[in-house]
């Protein structure tokens, strides 16, 4: 058995407290998540490369808050804080999974703004339905097998003593740390995955915004700027929270602080991706407002 962070549970009106706080990010997520998804599917205006692959952010991310808020809130809720080597195991490969997918498909979302800003005249044809669906496959596919072989290594390794984990969850950094094998290959390992899954997406995603900022800063109408920013200021804010989230707790030697980090990593960004979405989005809000109405197909 492993237990979780104690640091995390104190008395039982922050527990309240805290349960409902996450009972409401949780049902923020899903249900906002839900509705995009549910939107791209039901109006056709939406059918576009951009919208497919923000329908799979919305997939991702329902799943993302699933693999660690209902175990939180089930030891908020019975203060049972322990957690089985398999159920510990499952829920390792599930975070994983979807942090490492989030980060290829940002990429993806990126590249996709790209070829539409840089390169509007070739933009049905790069970003054909068969090459998105391609780039989406190729996101889960590549997150779900390197997240297969970590989980397979961690599941590998000895534990002992009280296994007390520094998190409210099974992470990969909390696990290395308490167990009693040699971790120097894994951590070795870890840091190449973190350049080719991590930090080469990001900059991918930074390339493609340097060059849109420019092509956007030569037009030559303020509409058109407007217009071309518009279209992609959702997704920079997005990138700009998951990223800052996630290089502050995983570029760190010191475990310190890293329950709160990983609260803002698995649950905040993935709670303000469909508001983000929403709010600053004018086709997903008139998308709304013709299901509102009923007047999908018009």
């Amino acid at each position: 058995m492993v237990h979780l962070c104690e640091r995390a549970f104190s008395t039982s009106l922050q527990e309240d407290l805290q349960y409902l706080r996450c009972l409401l990010v949780y049902l923020i997520s899903f249900i906002g998540n839900l509705v995009i998804l549910l939107l791209v599917c039901c109006v056709s205006q939406l059918h576009t490369s951009m919208y497919f692959f923000l329908s799979n952010l919305s997939i991702l991310d329902i799943l993302y808050t699933s693999s660690t808020l209902p175990k939180l809130l089930f030891t908020l809720w019975t203060g049972d804080k322990t957690v089985s080597y398999t159920g510990c195991i499952t829920q390792l490969f599930s975070f994983l999974f979807c942090a490492d997918a989030e980060s290829l498909l940002l990429s993806s979302m990126a590249i996709d703004r790209y070829v539409a800003v840089c390169k509007p005249l070739h933009y049905l044809l790069i970003m054909s339905k068969t090459n998105c669906a391609l780039l989406a496959s190729l996101t889960w596919c590549t997150a779900a097998v390197n997240a297969f072989i970590f989980s397979w290594l961690i599941a590998g390794l000895s534990f002992c003593g009280l296994n007390n984990i520094s998190n409210f969850f099974c992470d990969l950094k909390a696990l290395l740390s308490i167990s009693c094998t040699e971790t120097r290959f894994l951590r070795r390992l870890l840091f190449v995955d973190t350049i080719f899954i991590g930090i080469v997406p990001f900059f991918i995603t930074l390339t493609s915004y340097i060059f849109i900022i420019f092509t956007i800063l030569k037009i030559q109408s303020s509409e058109g700027k407007q217009k071309a920013f518009s279209s992609c200021s959702s997704h920079i804010c997005v990138v700009f929270l998951y990223y800052v989230s996630a290089f502050c707790l995983y570029l760190r030697d010191s475990q310190e602080g890293d329950m709160y980090l990983s609260l803002m990593f698995t649950h905040l960004v993935p709670m303000l991706n469909p508001l983000i979405y929403s709010l600053r989005n004018k086709e997903i809000l008139r998308a709304m407002t013709r299901v509102i109405y009923g007047k999908i197909n018009q």
